[in-house]
């Protein structure tokens, strides 16, 4: 069979599950706009009744299990978006995920960004935690990405997940003249703010981008190209845009990712914990398998940048 042939049989079956997971999305659009349901926290963490993979991830990093992550739909859209990556990172063992819903009728990218600011804000409080992981679809990247670099978010966002955001603006923006539609354009001032130095930012950045994105032109600018941030672009191919947030590739990218924590910075708020001191009140015995743990991931890490290093990737890489 020939290359083309294989590539049409790939994009038919990827055109497919959009649409598969298009009609699921609009069947569960209602659902989104009900009070999101959050669990005891006093019972989050009882190891009975966990599965052999939530019970896992709370022993071996109770710090990856217990940090908030944070859902950020995109234009149009609501915390329903996010069904099953939210599911799939609660089986994981992931104990806090929660979603957020900003208003359909947002007229600007910055006002969307203070808002969110806020949630975060709270939500730290809430929590403990000093410092959150945000995961946002679309134009929901673009408002995390605002908030982190223009708006200090850096010091509450660890790392910031965007799935098909068009960070370098999109020409498919000039079809529909709505002001924040406008802010996605290439070219327009939301766009040129990001690419602004931001010397001392220190969220880390995953952009997974597809090369069948059918609301991003061109699919490149759905990467983060920006000397000053530290960032990993995944590219997953052959995957819609309405169907990244419940692809199964993007679910294991996103639990890969924050399963490996890199902890740094000092608290920046009084009475709020520190990102690293969830493991403080644990016994010698945990702490200690933590630690090993932590230099597993290390070792891991050096390899992997080691690897990058020879090969002249970068922060390129491709999911199969």
């Amino acid at each position: 069979m020939s290359h083309a042939v294989r590539r049409l049989r790939r994009v038919a079956t990827g055109a497919g599950a959009e649409l598969a997971y298009l009609a699921a999305h609009v069947a569960l659009y209602p659902v989104g706009f009900f009070a999101e349901r959050v669990r005891d926290e006093a019972d989050r963490y009882r190891l009975d009744g966990l599965s052999p993979i939530r019970r896992g991830l709370v022993i071996g990093d109770v710090e990856a299990a217990a940090t908030p992550i944070l859902l950020v739909h995109g234009l149009v859209d609501n915390r329903s978006v996010f069904t099953v990556l939210r599911r799939a990172l609660l089986r994981r063992g992931f104990g806090r995920v929660r979603t957020v819903n900003y208003s359909p009728f947002t007229s600007d990218i910055r006002e969307a960004a203070r808002v969110l600011g806020r949630y975060v804000e709270a939500l730290c409080a809430q929590t403990g935690y000093e410092r959150i992981h945000v995961i946002a679809h679309s134009m929901g990247g673009m408002i995390a990405r605002y908030y982190v670099q223009r708006l200090g978010g850096d010091a509450r966002v660890h790392t910031l997940v965007t799935l098909g955001s068009p960070h370098g603006g999109t020409r498919a923006a000039h079809l529909f003249p709505v002001p924040i539609v406008r802010q996605l354009r290439p070219g327009s001032d939301v766009v040129a703010e990001l690419a602004r130095p931001a010397y001392e930012c220190r969220t880390r950045f995953v952009a997974i981008w597809t090369n069948v994105d059918q609301l991003i032109y061109p699919k490149a600018n759905a990467r983060i190209d920006h000397p000053d941030l530290t960032v990993r672009n995944v590219l997953l191919p052959d995957a819609g845009h309405f169907s990244l947030p419940m692809d199964r590739r993007v679910v294991q990218e996103v639990v890969q990712t924050l399963t490996y924590l890199h902890t740094d910075g000092s608290t920046a708020t009084p009475a709020v914990t520190p990102i690293d001191a969830a493991q403080s009140s644990g016994s010698a015995a945990g702490a200690g398998g933590t630690q090993r743990a932590r230099r597993r991931r290390s070792q891991r890490s050096a390899r992997i940048h080691d690897e990058e290093g020879r090969s002249g990737t970068g922060g390129q890489e491709r999911v199969p």
